[in-house]
């Protein structure tokens, strides 16, 4: 039976609220679909609030899996640094009750679509690049841009999970929209100072 991405989550989540579970226990359960569901699992407190210390390891796990996709990979694999790495219990309660929230919204518009594009391997190692794009831009030092690549990361994870053609190529979009928007905040930023002086 194919269990849709709110399962999966909530269900890894919840262990995650009992005991702490590495992310390594994690893949070895999931297989194929571990891939899809740890990046989902550590992005989602990228919407959200994050406590100091917890992006570094989260974002780099992203990279490299993304990368991994991008080879060709169907098999997961992370350093040790990496698989061990837990969500501090606390954090996971309280990620469990949002994650709620986003996947009744996620699922809402996602079906098995145009199956022919999610079912290619091409596209497989196209996802990861994306993903492995988005995870950069994520971790990246530009100020109030942390959702944007991580909605873009989820709309990728949802598609792969719900095997939904239509909404990768929708993620494509979203995945262009989010470089020239991170892009434009960096430019910005970059020519404040610039700005200010010429005001003073």
């Amino acid at each position: 039976m194919h269990l849709r991405f709110s399962q999966d989550i909530e269900s890894l989540l919840k262990r995650i609220s009992e005991q702490p579970l590495t992310l390594a226990a994690i893949l070895s359960e999931t297989s194929e679909r571990g891939f899809s569901l740890v990046i989902g699992l550590l992005v989602l407190p990228f919407l959200f609030p994050v406590p100091p210390g917890l992006t570094g390891i989260p974002g780099a796990g992203c990279i490299l899996l993304g990368m991994q996709m991008a080879l060709g990979r169907r098999s997961p694999w992370l350093p040790k640094k990496v698989a061990r790495f837990q969500f501090p219990q606390a954090f996971a309660k309280q990620l469990l009750q949002n994650v709620k929230r986003v996947t009744k919204v996620l699922e809402k518009i996602t079906r098995p679509r145009l199956t022919h594009i999610a079912s290619n391997p091409y596209i497989w190692q196209f996802n990861g690049l994306c993903i492995t794009w988005l995870a950069i831009l994520l971790i990246a030092p530009i100020p109030f841009t942390n959702p944007f690549p991580t909605i873009g990361i989820l709309l990728l994870v949802v598609a792969m999970l719900e095997s939904d053609g239509l909404l990768m190529c929708v993620a494509y979009g979203m995945t262009l929209l989010i470089t020239i928007a991170c892009a434009a905040i960096a430019y910005l930023l970059w020519q404040a100072p610039n700005f200010f002086q010429t005001l003073f």
